[in-house]
């Protein structure tokens, strides 16, 4: 009979890790916790060597202990809700995962890194210097890069001279000053309605008739000149589309809207809107944009109404678009109404 190495549970965990290493898998180790590291590395170095029967004896035990399993779970609160993902609602979502960084079930950097930016910026300008220095030490570099950019610029310098003195902080005073961003940061107000008023008033004037939007532009100029300009900025009309659409997305825009719907809205555009149709026509095929001219040639005057529907109708189509990822827009400059 084969001789078999009596060997502790710990020095089991041990073989099959050196094996899957040696097999050159990539193993999660960093999601044990310390202590687990620890002494699975003091296991392996205090082992030698292992013959084949007991390493084929702690491979079959530990296939068979797999085989056994008929259901795993995460085992952390991060996990799960992240298994759940949006089955629960934002308020749930936020309770559990500030209970579970309370009682030191789970990381509270994880979830100051997924703030928004400009709630980052609140607690930056809001917290202590030092604090706020820590903040921008944990923070991905390209959120903290985001986030440092919209800091007044003396906060600014006294954060980027605080993080010079960062280096000497224990996990655990860092762990708690985590803590203290997480509850700070639930204790800001949230909105019960998610997205700005500017892109709310913006998405609803986009279908809005022509008379109606340049009516409500007016008076906001003249009730909230600030409000309005960020309105413009988040305007997408048929007229825009030269500056938010790329020329390469034309071809694939006209073969994606109804034909007759694209006649009536390039026929029908006047003033400004009709520099859209010649933007349209002139990024096209050359046998494509002529025959689409000798339509537009015969179908004549289009009503206001008709043609407003219809310009409506190429604006929504190329959103669409845009919302599957089938092509990107121009983001808006930093213009007036025309840049939206």
């Amino acid at each position: 009979m084969a001789h078999i190495t009596v060997l502790s549970p710990r020095q089991k965990a041990a073989v099959i890790v050196k094996l899957l290493l040696d097999g050159q898998d990539e193993l999660p180790l960093s999601a044990l916790n310390d202590e687990a590291q620890t002494l699975l590395a003091q296991e392996m170095a205090a082992m030698q060597l292992i013959d084949r029967t007991t390493r084929d004896a702690v491979i079959g035990e530990f296939c068979d202990s797999l085989e056994r399993i008929g259901v795993t779970f995460p085992g952390d609160l991060d996990s799960t809700l992240d298994i759940l993902g949006q089955q629960l609602s934002v308020d749930a979502t936020d309770r559990l995962r500030r209970v579970a960084a309370l009682s030191g079930q789970g990381d509270p950097w994880d979830r100051i890194g997924a703030l928004p930016a400009d709630k980052l910026v609140m607690l930056a300008c809001n917290e202590a210097v030092e604090i706020a220095a820590l903040m921008f030490s944990k923070l991905p570099v390209s959120k903290a890069s985001e986030v440092f950019g919209k800091l007044p610029r003396e906060r600014a310098r006294a954060v980027a001279l605080a993080m010079s003195m960062t280096g000497d902080v224990t996990r655990a005073a860092l762990h708690r000053v985590g803590l203290i961003l997480l509850q700070a940061a639930d204790a800001l107000p949230r909105p019960a309605i998610d997205s700005p008023a500017v892109e709310r008033v913006g998405a609803i004037l986009n279908f809005a008739t022509a008379d109606l939007r340049d009516a409500i532009l007016e008076g906001l100029d003249q009730d909230d000149a600030q409000f309005a300009g960020g309105v413009r900025k988040t305007l997408f009309t048929f007229r825009h589309i030269p500056s938010r659409v790329e020329v390469r997305d034309i071809p694939r825009i006209v073969r994606d809207i109804d034909n007759n719907t694209l006649i009536r809205a390039l026929a029908g555009a006047k003033d400004e809107d009709a520099q859209t149709t010649e933007f349209i026509l002139s990024n096209l095929p050359q046998r494509l944009a002529e025959n689409l001219r000798g339509e537009i040639e015969t179908a004549g005057t289009i009503r206001p109404r008709d043609a407003e529907i219809a310009m409506t109708e190429v604006v929504a189509a190329i959103r669409a678009l845009a919302d599957s990822g089938d092509l990107d827009l121009i983001l808006p400059s930093n213009g007036g109404e025309e840049a939206a």
